[in-house]
């Protein structure tokens, strides 16, 4: 066991810069100045999927604009405007820019995801999308780097996509750093992020809403999102990706 807790594990970060046919974020962000970042992914009616997006630009008119081509798009069947998320922050959104939180229902189909996804390629943050083009930060295995270029051709050829790495670094991990962040947290935090890998709360798609999340733990939606924010923000992203598989 204590063996198991010190092993460290090296993964490679990667940018990757991607432009795919028949993707409403590429074809929208193309057609304005507004830009998007797309966070989490629900399962929906029919093979559908919602996607949670945040469109930021410099005035509301461009937003404006945004939502009306994504509402039109051939490519998307519904387009809803949320509230702003309780203590959630925006890294890369500039500051001083005019944001507005979308909920986007479309086909999965339509995305790269799933291709990434299928060669190993583990999505480490929100997608950034602008001037129709995404930019990825994935993870991938450096035990897996010598066949790296085949797997980026199996993408490109998967969905006819345009697949180029403008960045890549090392990134090193260990069970031993993510336990002691673990303990870092409260009782309550810890028993609150246990139950949100126990119910896929951070897998793609989501296998719980915040709402039904919050019912399971008996606790108000707004106390929830503060627990996970508190948590989240001792736990960083490597950690909450390496402690959900471990669960």
């Amino acid at each position: 066991m204590a063996q198991a807790e010190h092993q460290s594990s090296q993964n490679a970060l990667l940018t990757l810069k991607i432009w795919h046919p028949d993707c409403w974020t590429l074809e929208v962000t193309e057609a304005v100045s507004a830009n998007l970042l797309a966070h989490t992914v629900y399962n929906a009616a029919d093979g559908r999927v919602k996607g949670h997006f945040t469109a930021y630009g410099d005035s509301t008119e461009e937003l404006d604009r945004l939502v009306e081509e994504a509402t039109n798009s051939r490519l998307t069947h519904s387009v809803a405007e949320m509230q702003h998320r309780y203590g959630f922050e925006h890294p890369h959104v500039a500051s001083g820019s005019v944001t507005r939180e979308l909920l986007v229902e479309y086909d999965p189909n339509d995305t790269v995801s799933d291709a990434l996804a299928s060669y190993g390629f583990i999505q480490e943050g929100p997608v950034q999308i602008r001037d129709g083009t995404e930019y990825w930060s994935v993870f991938v295995d450096n035990d897996d780097r010598g066949q790296l270029h085949e797997r980026l051709e199996a993408v490109r050829e998967m969905r006819d996509a345009e697949v180029s790495v403008t960045k890549i670094t090392s990134h090193s991990t260990s069970s031993s750093n993510v336990l002691s962040r673990v303990e870092n947290l409260s009782k309550r935090q810890r028993e609150i992020f246990e139950l949100a890998c126990e119910h896929d709360y951070y897998a793609w798609p989501r296998g719980i809403t915040t709402r039904e999340l919050a019912d399971e733990a008996d606790i108000s939606k707004t106390t929830l999102l503060e627990h996970l924010r508190k948590a989240e923000a001792k736990l960083l992203d490597p950690a909450i990706n390496e402690f959900t598989q471990s669960l």
